[in-house]
């Protein structure tokens, strides 16, 4: 912990609340990073559960019962998800409801979307689809399907955790390369194609998509924090075996600490969202056993650091205070590619919330 982080923390809460203010019931999505004017959707999409998480997360730094009851009644409209056929509601439920420790609501909602998912899992493909409801074809594994769905399935029981071993596994023998595989090592989506029974490599997102790296190692280290889902000693070292290639092949401990939203294009617009994600990554795998536990948490702290003295908006009048900028939605599209952006703004105040002690990293 030190002064800055605090002022930062500070900064990025009170942001909750100045956004909270000029969203009222809709759901931010980005931000314009000349005025920080929010872009809005009005059921949440993919992204919901971030806005909920925020609210929460703003609830447990005031301590009052106004905040508490916003983020139950933003958490309550994510309820029209739990039944959508797509794999982002691990994105949507498990952040939307993991920081509400103990509110009933919350809770129960998660229970009902984690039945919902493992109700969808399908055996033969060993995955939970990433589904239609969000448009696109339905079968196809990405790697945006496994964050927050591993911890959201492990929570369902015997037969919640074994399918979330089996969505995790499948996706990292689907999208990380082997030893003498050819290059891409790195495949963030794969399409089923139902004619041939075999998986093959989708255009988009392309295989330098810096967030797509960032989701899976935080998949991962969600896994070898909940020793349900390892079934043994073979699945606790390939699990290993994937953080460790995550981190060297992905270049996270010695590359820039905010990467480029491809990292096929140094020059092109960077992602401190992946960066955040990353970090929080990183400070699960150091609460994990192993002898690079110290490194990965003074890497986090390095890329913290980096994003709250370049990237994170102050009191300096210019702009709202506690904006993360240089966040990027879609650079193939140019969309939003300078912007603030609501998830980025969550894992940074994640991690920053855990070196204060407001919330325990390793069970959200």
């Amino acid at each position: 912990m030190s002064a800055a982080t605090g002022r930062a923390l500070a900064a990025v809460m009170e942001r909750v609340a100045v956004t909270a203010a000029e969203v009222g019931p809709r759901f931010p999505l980005y931000a314009d990073p000349a005025d920080g004017r929010w872009t809005t959707t009005g059921r949440g999409s993919w992204t919901g559960g971030f806005w909920a998480g925020l609210l929460w997360l703003r609830a447990r730094y005031t301590g009052t019962e106004p905040d508490r009851r916003a983020a139950a009644a933003c958490t309550a409209r994510l309820e029209p998800w739990a039944g959508a056929d797509t794999a982002t509601r691990g994105l949507i439920f498990w952040y939307g409801t993991a920081v509400a420790g103990e509110d009933a609501g919350a809770a129960a909602l998660r229970a009902r979307a984690a039945r919902a998912c493992l109700a969808g899992c399908d055996p033969e493909l060993g995955i939970l689809p990433w589904g239609d409801a969000l448009g696109g074809p339905r079968l196809l594994a990405r790697v945006d399907a496994v964050p927050g769905t591993v911890p959201l399935l492990a929570g369902a029981g015997p037969d919640g955790a074994a399918a979330a071993a089996a969505h995790l596994h499948r996706h990292l023998d689907l999208c990380l390369g082997r030893p003498g595989d050819a290059a891409p090592w790195f495949r963030p989506a794969l399409g089923f194609e139902t004619a041939t029974g075999r998986w093959q490599p989708c255009e988009d997102p392309p295989p330098g998509w810096s967030r797509g790296q960032a989701w899976l190692l935080l998949a991962v280290a969600d896994a070898l924090l909940r020793p349900a889902i390892p079934a043994g000693a073979g699945d606790l070292a390939r699990l290993t075996e994937a953080a460790a290639l995550l981190v060297t092949r992905g270049g996270v401990l010695t590359g820039r600490p905010v990467p480029p939203a491809d990292t096929a294009s140094q020059d092109g617009p960077l992602d401190t969202s992946a960066a955040a994600i990353t970090a929080v990554a990183l400070l699960k795998l150091a609460r994990t056993p192993g002898p690079r536990a110290e490194q990965y948490a003074l890497r986090a702290g390095e890329i913290l650091d980096h994003l709250i003295r370049f990237h994170l908006t102050l009191a300096d009048g210019a702009r709202p205070p506690g904006m993360l900028l240089d966040g990027c939605y879609d650079a193939a599209e140019h969309l939003a590619d300078r912007h603030e952006l609501v998830w980025g703004d969550f894992f940074l105040a994640l991690a920053l919330s855990a070196l204060h002690g407001l919330v325990d990293i390793t069970r959200v």
